[in-house]
């Protein structure tokens, strides 16, 4: 029995010291995000050939907006190219694509239990394309995206200006933020544009790379031998792979990509479990690379800590259910001790943190980044948003590691606010 008590206490201390680092890390990374923005690069003018590519799957509803859109951007025509993909659609995304004048690409499965998805409609519309000689970075963005028009303007500047990284990711804005669940990812978002990215921008390390609004460079595609990921995040795939081969994912936080968030708890479950189905995935099969790439010096310290602080962040509501679970054991078996014995020392420490972390990160981003003041009437949604957070933070983590071996299976989430019903997007974004 006293291995067994040695064994839990070792568990439950690992999973607390990985814990504190995570938060530690997180909370050090931030504070190079209270700093002002200032534009690090000069202005260009157009020389950069976009082409842009909008995986779409029954999307009737919202195509026409982001066609719209990128039908009326700051930057010369002739400059870049757009292609909505009608991805094994059952609607009229590709009749109303064509009805607008747009390029459709129409792409089906070859049989019935063929695996779909975003990665899938990306490989074969790029293998109709002479992506490589014809343009100079490819940018993909979803469906029912809103995208700022001086965007294609902004990232020639700084893929000009910075020695044209293989990747530039732009700042990831909300279209809907009415209601909690809306709510907590506007939340989410909005510090981490600021307090995560921008601060490891601010750092020379990698950015996320966020699954719209990047720019990815064509001659690099062509020499992974086009679009090859193989995971349902396909976006967090590239990024982990192009870190390990010593590549740059520069951020940029002057021009804005607006996403269309989930309004139902039980959408934004189905959701972030395919996420975190896509992210365990390449988590656990790129651990040893990663170690390899920083032993060979293709990485640096630096961008090792970085990369596997946010590989394992997955990692951090198995390891506090783990160290729940070791406690309760012990505490049951072993000790006198309440379950959940709290000093007031350690209750403080985690108002703080959570007051620190989630609430005044959050109300400084929102003001800094979106020029929005404080406002006690949004205290009720943050705390609504706190929990609702932690509740598909479980499904993200858990549930996501419990079936991280399907790959195949895609669930679509439902598109369907118009961009006249988004106030203060429409007018940024046409």
């Amino acid at each position: 029995m006293n291995v067994v008590r040695i064994l839990l206490e070792l568990i439950s201390t690992v999973c607390g010291c990985f814990l504190i680092f995570s938060m530690l890390y997180q909370l050090a990374v931030g504070l190079f995000g209270f700093r002002k923005s200032e534009k690090e690069y000069a202005d260009h003018d157009p020389q950069s050939r976009f082409l842009v590519l909008v995986p779409a799957h029954n999307e009737e509803k919202v195509i026409g907006d982001i066609i719209q859109n990128l039908e009326h951007m700051d930057y010369p025509r002739e400059l870049y190219d757009f292609y909505i993909i009608a991805d094994n659609c059952t609607d009229g995304t590709a009749e109303k694509v064509r009805s607008l004048g747009a390029k459709v690409i129409e792409t089906r499965k070859e049989s019935p239990d063929a695996p779909t998805g975003k990665p899938i409609a990306l490989r074969k519309a790029l293998e109709r394309i002479n992506y490589r000689d014809d343009y100079d970075l490819l940018m993909v963005f979803d469906a029912d995206n809103l995208i700022d028009a001086n965007m294609f303007r902004e990232v020639n500047s700084q893929y000009l200006d910075k020695g044209k990284p293989e990747f530039i990711q732009c700042y990831l804005g909300v279209k809907n933020k009415k209601g909690i669940v809306p709510w907590f990812y506007y939340t989410g978002y909005t510090t981490s544009n600021r307090f995560f990215d921008l601060a490891k921008h601010r750092l020379g390390l990698n950015v996320v790379i966020g699954g719209t609004g990047f720019a990815m460079r064509t001659d690099y595609l062509y020499q992974r031998g086009g679009w090859s990921t193989m995971s349902l995040t396909e976006d967090f795939e590239l990024q982990v792979e192009a870190t390990l081969e010593g590549r740059r994912i520069l951020w940029n936080h002057y021009t804005r990509v607006y996403d269309e968030k989930p309004t139902l708890l039980s959408a934004a479950i189905r959701q972030r479990v395919r996420w975190g189905q896509g992210h365990w995935y390449v988590t656990l099969h790129n651990t040893g690379a990663l170690f390899r790439a920083f032993h060979a010096g293709r990485i640096s310290p630096g961008e090792f800590l970085s990369l596997g602080t946010y590989m394992y962040s997955v990692a951090a509501t198995p390891a506090a259910l783990l160290q729940l679970l070791c406690r309760f054991i012990l505490c049951l078996a072993f000790t006198n001790r309440p379950l959940f014995d709290l000093t007031l020392t350690g209750a403080a420490a985690s108002v703080l943190v959570v007051s620190y972390s989630y609430f005044l990160l959050f109300y400084l981003a929102d003001w800094m980044d979106n020029g929005i003041r404080f406002s006690p009437w949004t205290v009720p949604m943050m705390i609504g948003g706190f929990f609702a957070n932690a509740v598909v933070g479980f499904f993200h983590h858990v549930v996501g590691l419990i079936r991280y071996r399907d790959q195949q299976h895609w669930a679509k989430t439902e598109h369907g606010i118009r961009a006249e019903t988004v106030r203060g997007v429409k007018a940024r974004a046409a």
